[in-house]
C-alpha cells in the first residue's frame, strides 16, 4: 500500500479554505486516497465534510495512503506513490492555508 506521512503546516491546520484545497487535489489525483492521524480512523480525503470534521490542527502528523486493492499495476502503483508525495508536499507547505 503507497503510503506518506506528512505534517500538516497551515496555520488553522485542514479546515475550511487549506481542507477545500488539499480535498480538491486529492480528487484531482483521481486516486481513492485516505487521510489518519494517531489515534483515530481513516477519513475519505476525498470528502471535505469528513476531513474537516477529523481534526488535523497545525503540527498533526497525518498518514496518507492508497489502497493496495485499488492498484492494479505497477504504473498505478507509481501514480499513487507519486500523487502522495505531491498531496504530501502540499501539506507541508504554507500555501494550502
Amino acid at each position: 500500500m503507497p503510503i506518506q506521512k506528512a505534517v500538516v503546516a497551515a496555520p488553522v491546520g485542514l479546515h475550511a479554505r487549506s481542507a477545500a484545497v488539499f480535498v480538491r487535489a486529492v480528487t484531482d489525483t483521481g486516486l481513492p486516497v485516505t487521510i489518519s492521524k494517531a489515534g483515530a480512523g481513516e477519513v475519505d480525503a476525498r470528502s471535505l465534510l469528513q476531513v474537516m470534521t477529523a481534526d488535523f490542527p497545525q503540527g498533526c502528523e497525518v498518514e496518507l495512503a492508497v489502497s493496495e486493492t485499488m492498484l492494479d499495476s505497477d504504473l498505478s502503483r507509481q501514480k499513487a506513490e507519486e500523487a502522495l508525495r505531491e498531496l504530501r508536499s502540499l501539506l507541508e507547505s504554507q500555501g494550502s492555508a
